[in-house]
C-alpha cells in the first residue's frame, strides 16, 4: 500500500510536468520561425540605419559646400556692387 501512495506521488506530479509543458514544445517550431523573422527584421533595421547615417553624413558635407559656395557668391556680389 506504501508503494502505491509512494508512487502516485511521483507519478501525478510528473504526469501533470508533461501535460503542462506539452503545448510548449509543440510550439517551439512556431517560435522559432518567429524568432528567425525578428532576426531579419532586425538585420534590415540595421542596414537601413547605416545608410541613414551616411544619408546625413553626404547631406552635411552638402552643406558645408552650400555654406561656402553661399560665402562665395556674397563676395563677388560685393565687389561688383550689387
Amino acid at each position: 500500500m506504501l508503494k502505491w501512495i509512494v508512487l502516485a506521488l511521483v507519478l501525478v506530479p510528473l504526469v501533470l510536468l508533461a501535460l503542462a509543458v506539452r503545448p510548449v514544445l509543440a510550439r517551439l517550431p512556431q517560435l522559432r520561425r518567429a524568432v528567425l523573422a525578428l532576426q531579419r527584421r532586425v538585420d534590415e533595421a540595421t542596414a537601413l540605419r547605416e545608410s541613414a547615417e551616411h544619408l546625413q553624413q553626404q547631406a552635411e558635407g552638402l552643406q558645408s559646400r552650400l555654406d561656402t559656395t553661399q560665402q562665395r557668391l556674397t563676395l563677388i556680389r560685393a565687389r561688383r556692387g550689387d
